[in-house]
């Protein structure tokens, strides 16, 4: 059971978002419609970030230097806002589900 376990955890995509004081990169990040995957999340910068999205209902706050990561289950084709809530003019983001 443990293999069958494992094996579904090495089909989940993995996409890196990196946030420095309230900047994000990339931007857009393009991932499959209908299909679970990760965000691993990286403030690379000095300050505190908060990466949240009200329509995936997902938030997570990082001190400097951290790394992180959400799961998102599948969405259906469509743009998803994400934001730094503590750099909101500088830290705004989507996710393409194509």
């Amino acid at each position: 059971m443990a293999m069958s376990a494992l094996a579904a955890g090495e089909d989940l995509p993995v996409f890196r978002l990196d946030c420095n004081n309230g900047v994000f990169t990339p931007k857009q990040l393009l991932v499959p419609a209908g299909k679970k995957f990760k965000i691993e999340i990286y403030n690379t910068g000095t300050e505190a970030i908060e990466f949240e999205s009200r329509q995936l209902r997902k938030e997570k706050a990082l001190s400097p230097q951290s790394n992180s990561f959400v799961v998102v289950f599948p969405l259906e084709p469509g743009e998803y806002k994400f934001f730094d809530d503590f750099h909101i003019q500088t830290g705004q983001g989507s996710i393409i589900a194509k």
